[in-house]
């Protein structure tokens, strides 16, 4: 069952986080921290379906959320508290303040949009304790203006990354994507969603399924952590 845990952010301010266990009989020894996008927070629907599946399938997961959501503003934070919430929680992990069903585990971070891009500058600047990236629809710009990347910072990352991408995604498509990836000195793999846009959503004049767009995310997940992370020596 999903437990929720305050973390300490400021003297006066915490934020809550969600632990997702994998079951015993199906857990990998891997711990990925999601966070939310700026648009909903943890308790959103992707956010929890994710996390879930995840965990259903030997995946411990985390997910919480930045200060200003915690707080029920809808404007985000500044960067440098958005990265201070998210470096708090990694330092949680490792403190072993979450399920003792995370401990040893190889710590994966991540998240859906913005979440995603924060979990990168925390890795650009410090990857040390990081043994991957998970990105469910990186915001490489701003819609219509792509001129605007926020990919300076990328090829500072030393962990092997996973960049979901849909194929629609008005944040950046995969082919504006793939050359920034070619650029990146840590291997970096893609996964295109065709159909789905920044969100994974498939409008119903496209014909696909939504549930085929999940699941398409959630496996490719599954069996890179294993490839790219699980089977790696530490």
């Amino acid at each position: 069952m999903p437990a929720a845990t305050q973390i300490q952010i400021t003297l006066s301010e915490r934020i809550t986080a969600v632990a997702y266990p994998a079951p015993a009989r199906s857990r990998l020894p891997v711990c990925l921290v999601l966070a939310h996008g700026a648009g909903a927070n943890q308790a959103g629907a992707f956010m929890v379906q994710f996390a879930t599946t995840l965990a259903e399938r030997g995946i411990g997961t985390l997910t919480f959320n930045f200060l200003y959501s915690e707080k029920g503003r809808r404007i985000p934070d500044r960067n440098d508290m958005l990265e201070t919430c998210y470096r708090k929680v990694i330092q949680a992990f490792h403190d072993g303040v979450f399920d003792r069903s995370f401990e040893g585990a190889r710590l994966v971070i991540g998240g859906k949009s913005m979440g995603g891009r924060i979990a990168s500058q925390v890795a650009a600047s410090d990857a040390t304790k990081i043994a991957g990236l998970v990105f469910l629809g990186y915001p490489l710009h701003p819609p219509g203006r792509p001129q605007q990347l926020r990919t300076a910072h990328l090829p500072a990352i030393r962990a092997p990354m996973l960049f979901i991408q849909g194929a629609r995604d008005a944040f950046g498509t995969p082919e504006e994507l793939r050359p920034v990836i070619q650029r990146l000195k840590a291997p970096a793999e893609l996964c295109v969603i065709e159909g789905a846009d920044h969100s994974f959503k498939i409008p119903k004049r496209a014909g696909g399924s939504q549930a085929e767009a999940y699941e398409l995310a959630l496996k490719a997940i599954e069996l890179w952590l294993l490839r790219a992370v699980v089977k790696q020596p530490r």
